[in-house]
């Protein structure tokens, strides 16, 4: 199936499940409704930039509305190339794991994920600025690092392309448990 198709119907069963008309997920997300109109129709190919926006808008992690299994399950952003190799779910998170590409000098700041988000890197090759706005963390090859994603952040390429593997974390129920 193709992408844009599986990513449209995905997004539209999440609008349903919450019960939001169109114009109410257009205007919490901040996507335009001709925009998210055509994304759920499978008309406009989604960029990660906005289906971050969207599922944020819906409570629901990125891997919602795309799966492990597809053979095209990469998406893009202005930044950012990320592929869904794993996603996991227990009692206490739904857990991803993204191959990612961050584009030589280029920056994407992703806003707010769900409340106790958190994200980790492991760098592969090249040198990322990564993690929170206000303290951004500088990683090579061989080094990770982590951060909060619930808010603010940033992916950052500044001398080269740089490979990595980003795993997101969503903990599930009261943000009392995400510890």
């Amino acid at each position: 199936m193709e992408l844009a198709v599986q990513v449209g119907r995905r997004l539209r069963e999440l609008r349903h499940a919450e019960g939001l008309s169109l114009s109410e997920l257009a205007r919490r997300s901040k996507i335009g409704k001709g925009t998210l109109s055509e994304l759920e129709s499978g008309q406009r190919n989604p960029t990660l930039e906005t289906l971050y926006a969207l599922t944020t808008a819906l409570k629901a992690p990125l891997s919602a509305v795309l799966s492990t299994t597809a053979v095209h399950n990469e998406i893009s952003g202005n930044a950012v190339k990320a592929t869904l190799t794993e996603r996991y779910e227990d009692a206490a998170a739904i857990t991803e794991t993204y191959r990612v590409r961050i584009r030589a000098g280029t920056v994407q700041e992703s806003a707010a994920h769900t409340s106790g988000a958190a994200e980790h890197i492991i760098v592969l090759g090249g040198t990322a600025r990564v993690g929170e706005l206000s303290a951004p963390l500088l990683i090579g090859p061989g080094q990770h690092g982590s951060w909060a994603a619930d808010v603010p952040h940033l992916y950052c390429a500044p001398s080269g392309d740089v490979d990595a593997v980003l795993v997101v974390r969503y903990p599930l129920g009261p943000p009392a448990e995400h510890q």
